[in-house]
């Protein structure tokens, strides 16, 4: 049996966009001492090739990172599977919040150095020693706070659609760029409450633990991040203080926590935080557009582009070879400056 996929990616997208079969999005992440990532990895994807498990998997030394689909019916198997791996036995599974079932087209599982990239290099930082967990009603009254500063740590295109009131947002591309923003913004607030968040919790996990081992006094993050909140907040009938739109990293990109509409068009300036990426694959630029400049440019981010797709198949496949698109972003959306803590009091009043 193979232990990766072989089947064309468009033709699975193709296969997925025609499926009727109900699915279930979910994600979730664990750290542990891990001998062997290698073997783990093939046993896994055996298990949940055969469950028709897809998603995006990433398993290393310090545990697994898992974004998943999973098909409703098999959903009893895959918990069962889950809990026959003594260090996954009980583990919380972040349930998508808006989920067509059409989140994944493929299984992928690869072995990482790390289920996430942080660049660090201290061997007496221990991840484990996190920050404490807050519940969506914890959350919301600690940030309610005089004396808490909320850090976003996502990327700075995920917080330009949706973001938590009153929190600070730094401007970086990656988590790893991240760290040293943030501890240089907090180095003033040490002995004030930090509390962090992010979408389901696996960054906030490693960050609550690398400020405590840098020496912060009162370190918390959300549980289960802004998926985990959206489902509390609804079924406890809590404030909701988060606005916009929550980024996702798979073929949704977005799903809903508010009705507000906080970012813009890239190409226009028109309200809207959909995100989507260059038609011509040769750019794959990820950006904001609204439906209006989605026909007019014909689903790509410049006439240059859809001129591109314009031209013969084989003659794209020619411009092709020897690039890496890799992964591009919009810097449009980009704050000038990220919010500095003095704004919060501010911010806090207007919500």
């Amino acid at each position: 049996m193979p232990f990766y996929n072989k089947h064309n990616s468009k033709d699975l997208k193709a296969r997925m966009a025609q499926s009727h079969e109900k699915r279930t999005t979910i994600s979730f992440y664990q750290y542990y001492q891990l001998a062997d990532p290698e073997s783990f990895r093939n046993d896994l994807y055996l298990a949940w090739d055969q469950l028709g498990v897809l998603g995006r998997v990433y398993v290393a030394h310090e545990g697994i990172n898992a974004q998943i689909s999973v098909p409703t019916s098999q959903f009893p198997l895959f918990q069962a599977h889950l809990n026959s791996i003594s260090w996954l036995q009980g583990i919380r599974l972040n349930i998508a919040v808006e989920d067509d079932g059409k989140s994944f087209f493929k299984l992928v599982i690869k072995v990482r150095p790390k289920i996430l990239a942080d660049g660090l290099n201290d061997q007496t930082f221990d991840v484990t020693n996190k920050g404490k967990h807050l519940s969506a009603d914890e959350f919301n009254q600690l940030t309610s706070q005089e004396n808490t500063v909320l850090i976003d740590m996502r990327n700075h295109y995920e917080h330009e659609v949706g973001h938590f009131k009153g929190a600070i947002r730094p401007d970086v591309d990656t988590f790893r760029d991240s760290l040293p923003v943030v501890e240089e913004i907090l180095e003033e607030h040490r002995h004030k409450n930090i509390v962090m968040y992010c979408t389901g919790g696996i960054r906030c996990e490693k960050a609550s633990a690398w400020f405590k081992h840098r020496g912060f006094d009162h370190v918390f993050q959300l549980e289960g991040g802004i998926i985990k909140y959206a489902h509390d907040i609804q079924e406890k009938g809590l404030e909701n203080r988060f606005i916009g739109k929550n980024f996702v990293f798979d073929e949704r990109l977005g799903e809903r926590i508010s009705d507000e509409v906080i970012a813009h068009c890239h190409q226009c300036g028109a309200p809207c935080d959909s995100h989507t990426n260059c038609a011509n694959t040769m750019c794959n630029l990820l950006f904001i557009q609204c439906e209006a400049c989605n026909e007019a440019y014909e689903a790509c981010c410049s006439n240059e582009c859809k001129d591109t797709t314009h031209l013969p198949e084989e003659v794209q496949a020619e411009m092709r070879k020897g690039t890496d698109s890799g992964v591009r972003i919009y810097s449009k959306g980009r704050l000038k400056e990220s919010v500095k803590p003095e704004e919060l009091s501010e911010d806090r009043m207007s919500s």
